[in-house]
């Protein structure tokens, strides 16, 4: 019981600090590349987009027509908005402009720009934060770091931002350099707060339909999750700020849409990675369209907290550990797949219904406990191998043992079972008379002979040498793997042993003048067997009436004989003949009528 109890608490203990271990690794990040790759993957899907959102890029084709983007004055872009406002009956709902006009150029442009700004319904132009680490002094003097404090604020001019929206074009990145969240809002040194431009659009554009927006929730930076809808170009169509203010574009195309006119040529710097499609870079006004899409659709994620999620992560893996040391391998390969798929299902159908939780932590986790049981069991084996090869090798022959090595420490019962086997005893008669005339020298040499002779008898026919004791030998068959017709091969293996106690007695009494005799004893039935002994010292052996009866037999077999009792006269009798002595011999610790046989010959 004791045993039990140590193994069990090993067990737990090991599945407890594998679930500590994982989980810590899961919470310093160690998976962090790898998890959002597979977020990326299984949650970012490319979806129709609505088709209100549309972008004008400032491409390739307007920089040839009017030079490097840094060279414009802002008289283009007014000419833009001029255009997008020229059919009063099919203006854009709102028109945003994913670039920063800060300041004035002191031309005329700055008006022009103003001037073209307010006849549309709505425009919003940028602002720009600058984001650093200050420390500042509480009442107290205590020193009190912001990492995420604003440090430069940038917004459009004057005669612009009276006619327009201001929305922060901001966007921060993930550890990998993926953008996969918003900037809600950002409040400004001077306590204002400034929404996002793709935030101020939707709600421009709502407005104008009657409705509201309902922002998302974010964190305590003000930023939320991305769900995005369109991969790189789905809301661009190729038209070319050049194509709009060349009036080469029907108002009709824009007309109640929300426009957003922004750089949409590598030269220009304004790219970003994300995670609907990593192998293309998405233009940053193109991101500006995937948010505005997001916020009309409502379609929020709330991102769990990673503390919960750490704590499943321990629960599970601490359980699968715990299970899957108990089963074997193959119903914890079956039963690994099956959890890691339906952890993965289950991550997914969270994300549909508004949940991000990291994909592949539990699956992850769930795969490092399935490697971890294979090691486990690897070793246990290899141990296992180590315990049958150093318990048996002494007693059975090299076949069993290998059998063994398949069948595992199962088969074997080393802590005791119940079985029935067939004993065999044999003993040299008049051994210690013989010995009193030797020397020393002479008892061990002859002693090694004969037992030699023994062993190779029992290994020949299969069995299992049980012990020496002095000139006595013990064996028997059935342990520690059920055979066919054990006491066939007890009787042969008795037949070698007194075959073979007579050649050596021919070579006795040339070279010495005594003989060597031995009787032989077999029975059959029920005895337990296993290791048996104390904690330091322990034999596979077996124990039993059974072995008792098999001794009794053998101690009354005159010299040259094999005793059997009725069990196995009965089952050999097609192989055997015998003699019954019926009650004329009694066996000590035996009731009256037990019948003994003597082997005489076989057919």
């Amino acid at each position: 019981m004791n045993f039990i109890t140590h193994s069990r608490l090993v067990k737990l203990g090991v599945a407890a600090i594998t679930a500590v271990v994982i989980t810590l690794l899961a919470g310093l990040g160690v998976f962090r590349w790898l998890d959002n790759r597979v977020a990326d993957m299984v949650y970012q899907k490319q979806e129709l987009t609505s088709g209100k959102v549309l972008v004008i890029g400032i491409d390739e084709k307007a920089l040839q027509q009017y030079g490097p983007f840094q060279s414009w004055d802002r008289s283009i872009m007014a000419k833009a908005l001029e255009q997008l406002a020229s059919d009063t009956e099919r203006q854009p709902a709102v028109v945003a402009i994913d670039t920063l006009y800060s300041g004035l150029r002191q031309d005329a442009s700055d008006d022009m720009l103003a001037a073209a700004a307010g006849k549309l319904p709505c425009v919003v132009t940028g602002a720009s934060a600058a984001f650093g680490t200050t420390r500042q002094f509480d009442e107290s003097g205590k020193v009190i770091i912001n990492d995420y404090a604003i440090t430069a604020y940038e917004e459009s001019y004057d005669a612009l931002k009276a006619v327009s929206n201001i929305g922060h074009i901001n966007a921060m990145y993930d550890g990998d350099g993926v953008l996969r969240h918003s900037i809600l809002y950002i409040d400004t040194p001077n306590g204002e707060r400034i929404y996002s431009m793709a935030a101020v659009a939707a709600e421009e554009y709502l407005k104008q339909q009657g409705e509201s927006v309902v922002y998302p929730t974010t964190d305590s930076r003000g930023r939320y999750y991305v769900a995005y809808t369109g991969a790189p170009g789905d809301f661009y169509d190729g038209v070319s700020i050049y194509d709009l203010i060349e009036g080469n574009v029907d108002p009709s195309y824009y007309a109640d849409k929300i426009v957003y006119i922004g750089p949409y040529a590598a030269g220009l710097a304004d790219n970003v990675i994300t995670p609907i499609d990593r192998s293309r870079n998405m233009f940053g006004v193109e991101y500006q369209a995937n948010v505005v899409e997001q916020l009309l659709a409502e379609n929020y994620k709330q991102e769990a907290q990673d503390g919960i999620q750490l704590l499943l992560l321990f629960v599970i893996t601490f359980c699968t550990m715990a299970l899957f040391i108990k089963l074997k391998l193959a119903p914890s390969s079956a039963l690994a797949f099956v959890l890691i798929g339906a952890s993965l299902g289950i991550a997914i159908l969270l994300y549909g219904r508004g949940l991000v939780v990291h994909p592949l932590w539990i699956p992850l986790g769930i795969f490092i406990v399935y490697i971890l049981v294979i090691i486990w069991e690897f070793l246990r084996q290899r141990e296992a191998r180590k315990q049958i090869t150093k318990t048996f090798e002494r007693y059975v022959d090299s076949s069993i043992v290998a059998e063994l090595l398949k069948e595992g420490t199962d088969a074997l019962g080393l802590n005791g079972k119940s079985c029935e086997i067939a004993v065999l005893f044999v003993d040299i008669r008049g051994f210690t008379t013989m010995s009193e005339h030797m020397t020393a020298e002479q008892v061990v040499s002859i002693l090694d002979e004969y037992l030699g002779m023994c062993s190779d008898c029992v290994h020949k026919n299969h069995g299992t040498l049980d012990k020496f004791v002095g000139d006595c030998t013990m064996a028997f068959w059935g342990a520690p793997l059920p055979m066919e017709n054990p006491m066939l091969h007890a009787v042969k293996c008795a037949q070698d042993i007194i075959d073979g106690a007579a050649r050596i007695s021919a070579s006795l009494q040339e070279r010495m003048g005594v003989p060597l005799n031995v009787g032989v004893g077999v029975n059959y039935g029920h005895a337990v067997v296993g290791n048996i002994g104390a904690p330091d010292r322990m034999d596979y052996t077996a124990i039993g009436d059974t072995v008792n009866t098999a001794a009794r037999l053998e101690a009354n077999a005159p010299a040259g004989h094999i005793y059997i009792s009725r069990v196995v006269a009965d089952q050999l009798k097609d192989d055997i003949s015998v003699e019954s002595l019926g009650a004329t011999i009694k066996l000590k610790g035996k009731a009256e009528g037990f019948e003994v046989l003597d082997v005489t010959g076989w057919k």
